[in-house]
């Protein structure tokens, strides 16, 4: 199987982080889960939005719906939800495979408090087949992300 842009990011950056590939898919955070074998609060999805015209990206547990008035006090803005251009563009990927950090430009990034309480967490690596385990604290350092309550 080809390497995927993030995964060259991830030599690139010496990260020694494993990429596994599902050929069933792991777009969605249940289907992600069922792929794994883990519970589907251990998923983190990316969601990318916008304030003002800002693009941001939230990481998400696959368990929780994200509250946007939350999102919107941390963001410091009124927040919506980018379209697949904008997500893209931002990011450098597609949604269905952003992963949480690597992407096409610098962006402000949230994490949902409750990925915490995990020990190992999973989340997409480029492609909508693709992810990778990680702890939630590396993933806060390597994201640089703001960590809140997003639920």
């Amino acid at each position: 199987m080809a390497v995927s842009r993030f995964e060259s990011w991830l030599q690139q950056a010496g990260l020694e982080l494993e990429v596994r590939h599902f050929p069933q898919g792991t777009r969605t955070a249940q289907d992600a889960a069922a792929a794994i074998g883990c519970e589907v609060g251990q998923i983190v999805k990316s969601l990318v939005f916008q304030v003002a015209d800002r693009p941001i990206v939230a990481l998400v547990s696959g368990s929780n719906r994200v509250n946007l008035t939350k999102l919107a006090t941390a963001a410091g803005g009124k927040v919506e939800r980018a379209d697949a251009e904008l997500a893209r563009k931002a990011t450098g990927f597609a949604i269905g495979g952003v992963p949480p950090f690597g992407h096409a430009s610098q962006l402000p990034v949230f994490l949902d408090q409750d990925l915490l309480r995990y020990e190992l967490i999973w989340a997409a690596a480029g492609r909508p087949d693709a992810v990778f385990a990680i702890t939630p604290q590396r993933l806060q350092e390597l994201a640089q992300a703001t960590v809140v309550s997003l639920a």
